[in-house]
């Protein structure tokens, strides 16, 4: 176990803690069904020094570079159950060595975790991007060496392209890869957010997702505001009136002109208020 490193172009970044515990239980319990694919890596050399010239005069030994015990591997699949033996505290576990080079490690790594369904989809769309970028491939070159149509590599590595804040709830599961698809069809990244938001605390399926989307997009870019409420008329006097009658009643009191008729407010503050104001009004009732 000590002799295997992970695969640095693993693509796959996130590994649930419970699911390890899990994994690491039945590896106890029934041992690793499945062994790890490993690659061999240049052994590092351990020098030790000859002995001493011998009495009778025979040439020294070669110094000794090396023994079984250094040979170093590296995982090109299984992580996850490497992981999960060394939780178990094995020592040994079952394992194929196979002669990889460099441009097979990292698409061995991603067909396992595509066909066991490990990568979220910003996973496998980092790794579908790396690839382009390590070897130099088109998006159909790639799509026939792993086995996947064009139109999937390139709506998947555009996930990349969503903000950070709605990557976050994809890679954590809230969003699915179909609603990030959809989210990607608005050009804005704040209603991308808002959007998301909203898939998460009404709980959107992808179709209401895409309908939500259509909508926004043929809606006009500002919502049409509210006409404003026509304002009083002013006229000569009101004011004065207003404050007039106000301190006649004791309560503010506001008088209002408008196109065709007017009005008077007279506020107050409890019954026996308003039954004060109604006799300062009435005195004979």
């Amino acid at each position: 176990m000590g002799a295997i490193v992970p695969n640095p172009r693993q693509p796959r970044q996130t590994f649930d803690e419970e699911s390890l515990a899990e994994l690491a239980h039945s590896i106890r319990e029934f041992g690793l069904l499945q062994p790890i694919v490993v690659r061999p890596l240049p052994a590092e050399p351990v020098i030790g020094h000859p002995p001493a010239e011998p009495v009778t005069g025979h040439p020294p030994a070669e110094p000794v570079i090396g023994h079984p015990g250094t040979a170093r591997y590296e995982l090109i699949m299984g992580e996850r159950r490497w992981r999960a033996a060394r939780l178990a505290g094995l020592d040994c576990i079952p394992a194929i060595v196979r002669c990889t080079a460099d441009d097979a490690m990292l698409r061995d790594a991603l067909l396992e975790n595509i066909h066991r369904v490990q990568l979220n989809p910003l996973e496998e769309a980092a790794a579908y991007q790396q690839l382009l970028e390590d070897f130099g491939v088109t998006h159909e070159q790639l799509a026939s060496r792993i086995g996947r149509s064009r139109p999937v590599i390139t709506n998947t590595i555009r996930l990349l392209k969503l903000p950070v804040a709605v990557q976050r709830r994809v890679a954590a599961g809230v969003l699915s890869a179909g609603h990030a698809r959809a989210l990607l069809s608005l050009e804005e990244p704040f209603a991308q957010e808002s959007l998301a938001a909203r898939i998460v605390a009404e709980g959107l399926s992808v179709r209401a997702t895409e309908e939500a989307v259509t909508l926004s997009r043929t809606e006009p870019d500002r919502a049409p505001t509210k006409a404003a409420p026509p304002r009083p008329m002013r006229a000569p006097g009101l004011q004065q009136l207003a404050e007039s009658l106000s301190d006649a009643f004791d309560t503010r009191v506001k008088v209002e002109l408008g196109r065709r008729k007017g009005r008077i407010v007279v506020e107050f503050g409890s019954v026996d208020d308003l039954e004060r104001i109604v006799a300062l009004i009435t005195p004979s009732r």
